[in-house]
């Protein structure tokens, strides 16, 4: 269809009348999204109804959806102003997506929830008259308080696993809530961008990074949700969810003593250890061992190709470990890049391996004992495979 530039502006400056005249913006909606195409016009439509009479927008911040879900917010934004979208190229991650939506907006007071209806947007109004009041410094929606339903979401497990997660919260940000993994929050923007540079992005929960990152307690409001299923589409909560939890904690915890991206790289890279043992016994034992000797292989040839290929497999395990835990919101995806991020990843370590051996040795050269110069090489080695690796596997040459 065509459209002429006449009938474009047309339409602008009528999608810009249901904006209250004269009236600055109150309110802005800050909703992550990752292929939620289907999802987006629905949610527009319900916020319209439920904030009818407060000047808002929604902002979608997009995380390079394959779906087109980007270009169906831009779409939405031509016929209605309200409408915005951040797409983020080459980040993924739900906190992180929140809290650049967040300091996107000149709204005095920002909200955040899910765009796939599991958040019923007839709260908002509530939640923005116990902050606008100056009663409370942060509203919330509680799928576990007095009130509340989690059974239209059908997921018992999820239940369960949640309720244990909101224990664990609690004792980290200190503030006892119903429902501190909660996704539904509003708060006044100001609160939110004086700590803004000190929140630290990682994993799916916001909530409790502010929580637990806010030097002055909030004053909390809660509001019972009856918590919904999913309209379109499929969760963007995977098998990592557990493994991201952690990881907020230990950032919080940790995470300013030693980086929390280069935590997790070691603990896999000592874990790939344990691996290239198993394997090495493995293939000694079970696998070549026998049939080589008895092909009048000597033992250390033998020795050298079983830890080959037993390195081969630690090798393997920490990549994947890494693409999907470590660099989770850059994880690779695809055959093709899959496998240009192994034999990269291969590079860098046998790179880093010669890091280790030669620190190792100058260090013993010069009469530093033994143990100190391993350790020592160990530690450059680990450092230079996490360096090369973050910038030629999963970040941009």
């Amino acid at each position: 269809m065509n459209i002429s530039s006449s009938d474009m502006g047309q339409e602008a400056q009528a999608s810009w009348s249901v904006l209250p005249k004269g009236r600055p913006l109150e309110l802005a909606v800050v909703l992550p999204t990752y292929n939620e195409r289907k999802n987006i016009a629905t949610m527009v439509e319900r916020l319209d109804k439920a904030l009818e009479g407060i000047v808002w927008e929604a902002i979608y911040v997009d995380d390079n959806s394959p779906d087109g879900t980007g270009d169906e917010a831009r779409r939405l934004s031509l016929q209605d102003p309200r409408v915005r979208c951040i797409q983020r190229i080459g980040r993924r991650g739900l906190a992180s997506a929140a809290i650049e939506g967040m300091c996107a907006t000149a709204a005095p007071v920002v909200a955040v929830m899910d765009a796939d209806h599991q958040h019923d947007p007839a709260l908002l109004p509530g939640m923005l008259q116990a902050i606008t009041s100056g009663a409370y410094d942060l509203a919330y929606a509680s799928r576990f308080a007095e009130g509340a339903s989690t059974e239209a979401w059908g997921r018992p497990d999820r239940v369960k696993a949640s309720g244990f997660a909101n224990r664990i919260a609690n004792k980290v940000t200190g503030v006892e809530l119903s429902d501190p993994m909660s996704g539904f929050f509003m708060l006044r923007t100001q609160t939110l961008r004086a700590d803004a540079h000190r929140l630290s992005g990682v994993g799916f929960k916001i909530l409790l990074d502010i929580l637990a990152t806010v030097d002055t307690p909030l004053r909390v409001k809660e509001f019972p949700l009856n918590f919904a299923a999913r309209a379109e589409g499929e969760s963007k909560l995977d098998q990592t969810v557990v493994f991201e939890f952690l990881v907020g904690l230990y950032d919080k915890w940790l995470g300013r003593i030693i980086p929390t991206r280069f935590a997790l790289f070691g603990t896999v890279g000592a874990m790939g250890v344990l691996v290239q043992l198993a394997a090495l016994w493995v293939m000694l034992h079970l696998v070549i061992g026998e049939r080589f000797v008895m092909g009048n292989w000597s033992e250390s040839a033998t020795f050298n190709i079983a830890n080959t290929l037993a390195a081969l497999v630690a090798m393997t395990f920490n990549f994947v470990l890494n693409n999907e835990l470590t660099y989770s919101d850059k994880r690779l995806r695809g055959f093709g890049p899959v496998m240009r991020g192994w034999a990269q990843f291969a590079v860098t370590c046998s790179l880093g391996l010669l890091t280790n051996v030669g620190s190792a040795a100058v260090l013993k050269t010069i009469g530093v004992h033994s143990a100190i110069a391993v350790v020592t090489g160990i530690v450059l080695g680990s450092v230079w495979n996490f360096a090369l690796s973050s910038k030629f596997v999963w970040g941009k040459y």
